[in-house]
């Protein structure tokens, strides 16, 4: 409805003279009408919209009433219109009575009237109206705010249902073959292939989960890049190799087009390679079984754009300007070609933007393959910059194995007895000596007995939990050698930064990274080595090489 005629007052009064003197009064002091020449006008002018009406009671008695009260029952039910009655001396007519009854806000105005009293009558009316119209306004929005909250709340329990199913697809076949790891008929090379598969399996969960951590991180904003200047043609190489399983699963021909021109880009190489692999991984899932992938990278002014591009089931139109919000996949289900979270292009577009950059999707519908588009600023070359390796990057293990020479005492601490059980294996594969326990008074009574040079510990235990030991660890100075290293299902930035608040030297997420880990140990078996009694150095001041954290 126009504003304008929402607000305007519908006028029938007995003479042409003194409807114009009227609406001559109103206008001056800003009243906006509109003159109704016969009854039949005002229910016309009310359905347009009208802040109030002001009738004589002669146009009552003439026939006006019948036609108010046929309009005013069609209002909507916020609609409380005000009517205003001009009556004759006394005002106690039947008509008026009559009037009254049936029209419900009514205000009788008694003639000879004043000016002054017309107006603020007006006014007041005017002023119950707009009332009216603020109150639909804020139905309106918590209307849109409810369907708002509904929408999400579908879209939350759609994504919910989606997560369930994805981590059930991995669990059942790593049921089964741990079914038939137990059976002793099953031959050597298929338990070999066994173990393979449910190494994917478990690789597919953490990724999974790794993928929720990112989106909340991103909501939170607690994700900060390690920029660097990075060439292009590089963060698209390694995208590929991490999508590479994915593209070789579908039979998929993968075509890469590069300038001859490097293309540099301040950017956090790891995050871009992110980008660029959730992409291939979503044009990978959609293109049909050996089908056809095309990415390429250009010059465009100051910026760089690439596009990877499928031809695989296509975005529909409704689908499509809903792309890159979270739990979009839910909404796609019915059509989807694999599974999936429908997270992955929400962390493709923050990533993207915040290295400021923007990414479009195109599609000409079903069955007509998609494009995404990314572009990014290009960088010039920043001087002195030299090549260094990732932060998060792990140590290469060198050449000394854990054990080899100098023997490391490790203890594992969790209440998850099989996660215990099965760290302490991959350490006895590892050649390391190692305790298990399962709280943490028992790991305390382990440290006083058997000295570990590090303590493997989880955070989230019932009782006392692994920060609660750390500083009982603490207290004690016979403990400052012991290297406390947190395995935890607590990975978010604020959780590492508590852990190494709380004298952690390392923060390793559940399930850990078995490599990164062996090469930590080589680490510690090293440093352990470099204070030994032999040395003459048993007291250890925690500054040997490796830098790393001691209790106390």
């Amino acid at each position: 409805m126009d504003p304008t005629i929402a607000r305007r007052v519908v006028m029938l009064l007995p003479t042409q003279r003194d409807t114009e003197l009227t609406s001559d009064v109103l206008a001056r002091h800003g009243i906006d009408t509109y003159i109704c020449r016969q009854h039949a006008d005002l229910a016309r002018e009310i359905d347009r919209g009208a802040a109030a009406v002001l009738v004589a009671e002669e146009a009552l008695l003439q026939g006006a009433q019948s036609v108010l009260v046929r309009a005013i029952e069609i209002q909507p039910r916020w609609s409380d219109l005000p009517v205003l009655v001009v009556a004759r001396d006394g005002a106690d007519s039947v008509q008026v009575a009559d009037a009254m009854a049936r029209l419900g806000n009514v205000t009788l105005l008694e003639r000879p009237l004043r000016i002054s009293t017309l107006v603020s009558t007006v006014k007041s009316a005017l002023r119950a109206r707009e009332r009216q119209y603020q109150m639909l306004t804020h139905l309106d929005e918590l209307e849109q705010a409810r369907d708002a909250i509904a929408a999400s709340a579908q879209r939350k329990d759609e994504f919910l249902a989606m997560l369930a199913h994805e981590l059930r697809n991995p669990l059942a076949p790593i049921r089964n073959a741990l079914h038939l790891l137990g059976e002793s008929a099953v031959p050597e090379q298929e338990r070999a292939s066994l173990r393979a598969m449910m190494k994917r399996q478990v690789d597919h969960m953490v990724r999974l989960v790794d993928d929720l951590v990112e989106v909340s991180r991103l909501s939170r904003g607690t994700i900060e890049l390690r920029r660097d200047m990075v060439e292009l043609a590089d963060v698209l190489r390694n995208a590929i190799d991490l999508s590479r399983p994915l593209i070789d699963t579908g039979r998929h021909a993968l075509h890469l087009d590069l300038p001859d021109e490097a293309l540099p880009v301040d950017a956090d190489p790891v995050r871009l390679a992110q980008v660029f692999g959730n992409l291939l991984n979503n044009a990978a899932k959609y293109a049909r079984k050996g089908g056809e992938i095309r990415v390429g990278a250009r010059r465009d002014g100051d910026e760089v754009v690439v596009s990877v591009l499928d031809r695989g089931i296509g975005i529909e139109p409704d689908v499509l300007p809903h792309v890159f919000e979270l739990f979009t996949q839910g909404r796609r289900e019915a059509h989807r070609a694999q599974d999936g979270l429908g997270i992955g292009l929400t962390l493709v577009r923050s990533l993207v933007e915040m290295h400021g950059g923007t990414v479009t999707a195109h599609s000409d519908g079903r069955g007509h393959g998609a494009e995404f588009i990314v572009r990014l600023p290009l960088a010039t070359a920043r001087a002195g910059a030299a090549d260094s390796p990732h932060p998060d990057s792990h140590p290469a293990q060198t050449d000394d194995a854990p054990g080899a020479e100098h023997p490391l005492r490790v203890l594992v601490v969790d209440d998850n007895v099989d996660a215990a059980r099965s760290l302490g294996m991959v350490l006895q594969m590892l050649e390391i000596e190692h305790e298990v326990c399962f709280d943490g008074p028992t790991a305390l009574e382990a440290v006083r007995r058997c000295r570990p040079d590090a303590v493997l510990l989880d955070i989230g235990m019932p009782g006392m939990d692994g920060y609660e030991v750390a500083r009982q660890l603490h207290d004690d100075p016979a403990n400052q050698d012991i290297s406390l290293v947190a395995v935890t299902g607590w990975s978010q930035l604020q959780d590492k930064e508590r852990t190494q608040q709380a004298g952690f030297s390392h923060h390793f997420s559940k399930p850990v990274d078995i490599g990164a880990l062996q090469a930590l140990l080589g680490e510690l078996r090293a440093s352990n080595g470099r204070h030994t009694p032999d040395e003459g150095d048993s007291d250890g001041d925690g500054s040997d090489a490796g830098a790393l954290s001691r209790v106390g």
